[in-house]
């Protein structure tokens, strides 16, 4: 054999074999939010890469991108519309800017407490939301994580509504937060979560709110005195899953894929349930004020909205006596 028919034999062999590969390449995918490392989002989203990864034997990659690594809430949101990312955490009334009833559970008192929280999470009334957002998207809503209960932080101190007039407050720029601020007639300011720590601290605005997990793992504390438990909103993450992956999944890849999401939603909401309930002493002991306001003035200022389209209210009559029915 000349070498030149051996140089070619060899040339067909590794074409041949690689035409031959399996179809089941490994598929990276990306998944992102704007949380930081050390919190249960982030380690629940790396265990759940590792364990898809895992149970579809080794078919999924899955990288994780915390810290708004890859954009905003808004843009990762866009992300997932555009393919430019796979998977995403998003908070509700993100999501709600693009199918308004997800947000349902963002309004202001609308939950009562954790319990609430989870019979929502468990009911027919969640499962057919997110069918909804299914619908209208295309993409898949896999998990509801618990979020925390939100509080404002300020450099004063603040016990009832009227304590907040004029007060520039940082909020998420979703629609649906402005209800919060509308009620204690509040002047919303929103700002990417990336940007919070540097406007509280250049005084760009006088507070802002998130849940007490929040508050210590992005160091709000440093740049704020007080500590206000007014716990005015109940707020979930959804774990979405983008269209272009979805589709593209076997029933049995999906079925691998929710299950596993939902258990990593599940470890992370008891992780952030745990230490929500133990951090107002901690703040005690860094320093900080931390103030128990009337909240029942707060819910009677808030409740009056709840339905009001004009303040970021997109759900049914229906589904808002669904949800204030359970139990």
């Amino acid at each position: 054999m000349s070498s030149w028919t051996s140089r070619f034999a060899v040339a067909a062999a590794i074409i041949f074999a690689a035409m031959s590969a399996p179809a089941s390449a490994q598929t990276k995918l990306k998944w992102a939010h704007v949380y930081e490392i050390a919190e249960p989002y982030h380690t629940e989203a790396l265990w759940a890469a590792d364990e898809i990864k895992k149970r579809t034997n080794g078919k999924y990659e899955i990288q994780v991108f915390p810290a708004s690594q890859l954009g905003n809430e808004n843009q990762i949101n866009e992300g997932l519309g555009l393919g430019t990312v796979d998977i995403i955490y998003t908070g509700v009334n993100f999501a709600g800017s693009i199918y308004k009833p997800i947000a349902i559970t963002g309004a202001p008192f609308i939950l009562r407490d954790f319990d609430h929280w989870k019979a929502y999470r468990d009911s027919s009334l969640f499962a057919e939301i997110a069918k909804g957002y299914d619908d209208k998207t295309k993409h898949k809503v896999a998990a509801l994580t618990y979020y925390g209960q939100r509080h404002v932080t300020a450099n004063k101190l603040i016990t009832k509504p009227e304590d907040m007039k004029g007060m520039k407050l940082r909020v998420p720029p979703a629609p649906l937060f402005l209800m919060f601020t509308k009620s204690v007639g509040a002047n919303a300011t929103p700002i990417a979560f990336a940007e919070v720590y540097l406007a509280l601290q250049q005084g760009t605005v006088d507070g802002q709110e998130n849940p007490l997990p929040t508050i210590m793992a992005k160091k709000f504390y440093e740049v704020q005195s007080h500590i206000i438990l007014t716990g005015h909103i109940t707020e979930s993450l959804v774990t979405i899953v983008g269209s272009q992956v979805w589709s593209k999944l076997t029933p049995d890849e999906q079925k691998i894929f929710q299950e596993v999401l939902k258990e990593a939603a599940a470890k992370a909401t008891d992780k952030i349930r745990a230490s929500e309930q133990v951090l107002a002493a901690e703040f005690k002991k860094l320093g900080k004020t931390v103030v128990e306001p009337d909240r029942e003035a707060f819910r009677k200022a808030a409740i009056p909205l709840h339905n009001d389209a004009s303040a970021g209210a997109g759900w049914t009559q229906a589904q808002y006596d669904a949800l204030q029915a359970m139990k």
